[in-house]
């Protein structure tokens, strides 16, 4: 997931955009190579350009430029940014001859192109999100980031994460005044948000410094521990860093969280329980939008609220199908209740039973990493490692997520899993979520594209949800056709997981088309998946904030399956599932739409050879 950017109400002038794509000169027609050398050129120095105004950017790709510093969340900086791309768009269209490129270069000039006229259409919308919900937000970015990309190899480090300790307050300043300008149009979360995100805040200024109950709290324990891997440092100098970071935690960390926290209360209070996006200026145009975005299609809500319902009879009929394999004698819904209710699908909810469970994940990656030379023949060089999810986040998070690995090779990929409540990940769910989020999902889809040669850093480091989400989905399918998922409760978790991204298409729409209250697609959720109760709550409560967002999985992985259903019918005996893979993975992260014309093309080369 990545974090959004709080864009101002500065409107660009329709005159200004008219200027700047005004002049469309083509240059003489230069070599392909040449030309497309020019149009590589072009785009490494807009990406450099573009993630020199995000310092946590650079340190997500390992770069250590303004490392004291965060993002500037404030009007201008949002303008600036939005300039910035639109300047480049013009550039690209005024210096670069599209007809004289290669091919990998033009697809490359066609996803600049689309991405640059995406952002000027949304910045009509840069006020449709809510800065702090359970799902995004600087009160759980900020100590994520640290914890997780901030590393301190030397002094200088140790400085820079003290400075940004200390940068929270003018950061958070800058959040509180977009939030309250989102207020000022009618812009607030639904009121289930507030105790989350007010929680979340509270949880992350508990412990020492901040009171006596002996334990740390999650970011003095990480400045400690990477203070203390220091190797050269004398002890005086670490203590001494260690002293300047408590100060800084409780001089300037923690006014900021109050502040956060007190802004949340009052808004709290005025919060109701209209849920859709339906509720924003224009709700309805908006939400269309997001669909296009994520699913990288046309489809209209209707179209994907009725895929959705026919998504989930298909899945139902599979589910019958194991349940009467293993012999339980009651309907699909006892079927539900009984998987929820038995112990035996759970690990305990100790310490013990989360350190189990992130065991047994690891055999489950290891067995597929032993497997993938029958499917690919390119495979991820960065490592993988797999972690809780912090407390301090726990309580809204996904069951489990994926973060990517620094270019570098200096942080690992980590698929993390939220064990702050093990009904949420029952041991019949371990199998594919293992797939989906690790190997052969995320993380080799992620971690190739990063290692990709000659291809431009835009597209190694951007993503397309439909793309990305629906690799993850295919990812935990095709296992099954190669022999895996032998317990049957597995192959149920299988289905279990695919049934709830069917669901997504129905309850997103449901809700931010149709004007579903949040309690209507609770009791969908009960009526159509084994999911446990707290489980269905948080994503219920996902897809209100986070509009369209769910519907990529599944409309991306049909899309992924459709395609290799068409190739294997094309190229018979000829087809090879290790080369598919391979061309579906080989130009990183791209819209539907190209990557059918990449198939389609790859088909008819196929047949020529």
């Amino acid at each position: 997931m990545k974090s959004r950017h709080l864009l101002s109400g500065l409107a660009l002038s329709a005159s200004l955009v008219a200027t700047m794509f005004a002049t469309d000169l083509k240059p003489a027609l230069p070599a392909t190579a040449t030309e497309s050398a020019k149009a590589n050129a072009f785009f490494e120095r807009a990406f450099e350009d573009s993630i020199a105004l995000s310092p946590q950017t650079m340190a997500q790709l390992g770069m250590k430029k303004d490392y004291d510093k965060w993002d500037d969340q404030s009007e201008q900086a949002a303008l600036d940014s939005f300039l910035l791309g639109v300047q480049q768009l013009a550039e690209l269209k005024r210096t670069i001859n599209f007809d004289a490129l290669d091919e990998q270069t033009r697809v490359s000039y066609r996803l600049f192109v689309s991405q640059g006229e995406q952002s000027i259409e949304g910045w009509r919308w840069r006020y449709h999100n809510y800065p702090l919900d359970q799902m995004n937000g600087m009160h759980s970015g900020v100590p994520s980031f640290l914890i997780s990309f901030h590393s301190i190899d030397n002094v200088a480090d140790a400085h820079a994460y003290i400075a940004r300790l200390r940068g929270i307050a003018p950061l958070f300043a800058q959040v509180i005044e977009g939030v309250k300008l989102r207020e000022s149009k009618g812009i607030v979360p639904p009121k289930f948000v507030f105790p989350i995100v007010i929680q979340a805040s509270r949880d992350v200024i508990t412990g020492e410094p901040f009171d006596q109950s002996g334990k740390k709290c999650a970011l003095l324990d990480d400045f400690e521990k990477k203070v203390g891997e220091l190797k050269d440092v004398d002890a005086g100098t670490k203590a001494h860093l260690i002293t300047e970071a408590r100060a800084a935690l409780v001089e300037a960390v923690k006014p900021a969280y109050e502040s956060l926290i007190g802004l949340l209360e009052a808004q709290e209070k005025i919060a109701t329980t209209d849920d859709g996006v339906w509720k924003f200026p224009n709700g309805r145009e908006f939400y269309d939008y997001e669909l296009r975005m994520k699913t990288t299609t046309n489809l209209t809500s209707d179209q994907v609220h009725e895929l959705g319902l026919r998504e989930v009879a298909r899945i139902h009929a599979e589910m019958e199908v194991i349940k009467n394999r293993v012999g339980f004698k009651g309907d699909l819904a006892a079927f539900f209740k009984y998987l929820k209710e038995d112990p035996q699908f759970y690990f305990p909810e100790t310490p013990e039973g989360r350190a189990a469970y992130l065991k047994q994940a690891n055999e489950i990656i290891d067995d597929m990493r032993a497997s993938l030379d029958r499917f690919f023949t390119v495979k991820p060089k960065a490592a993988l490692v797999v972690k809780a999810v912090e407390p301090f986040r726990a309580a809204g998070e996904a069951s489990a997520f994926y973060e990517q690995p620094a270019p570098d090779g200096t942080r690992p990929g980590t698929y993390y899993v939220n064990t702050i409540d093990m009904a949420r990940v029952p041991k019949f769910e371990m199998e594919t979520l293992a797939h989906h989020e690790a190997i052969p999902g995320h993380h080799m889809q992620i971690a190739i594209a990063q290692e990709l040669a000659d291809m431009p850093k835009f597209r190694k480091y951007g993503g397309y949800t439909a793309y990305d989400e629906g690799w993850a989905l295919y990812s935990e399918y095709f296992p099954k056709e190669y022999g895996f998922y032998h317990d049957p409760y597995m192959d149920f978790g299988r289905l279990s997981e695919e049934i709830l991204r069917a669901v997504r298409l129905v309850v997103d729409t449901g809700i931010h088309a149709k004007h579903w209250t949040r309690e209507q697609v609770i009791e969908y959720f009960r009526k159509n998946t084994p999911k446990s109760e707290n489980e269905l709550i948080a994503e219920t409560n996902r897809y209100i904030v986070w509009p369209g967002q769910a519907t990529a999985y599944k409309v991306g992985m049909l899309k992924i399956l459709e395609l290799r259903e068409l190739a294997k019918e094309e190229l018979g005996p000829k087809f090879d599932i290790r080369a598919y893979h391979d061309l579906v993975l080989h130009d990183g992260a791209v819209p539907l739409d190209i990557l059918e014309e990449n198939v389609r093309a790859w088909i008819a080369k196929q047949k020529k050879s």
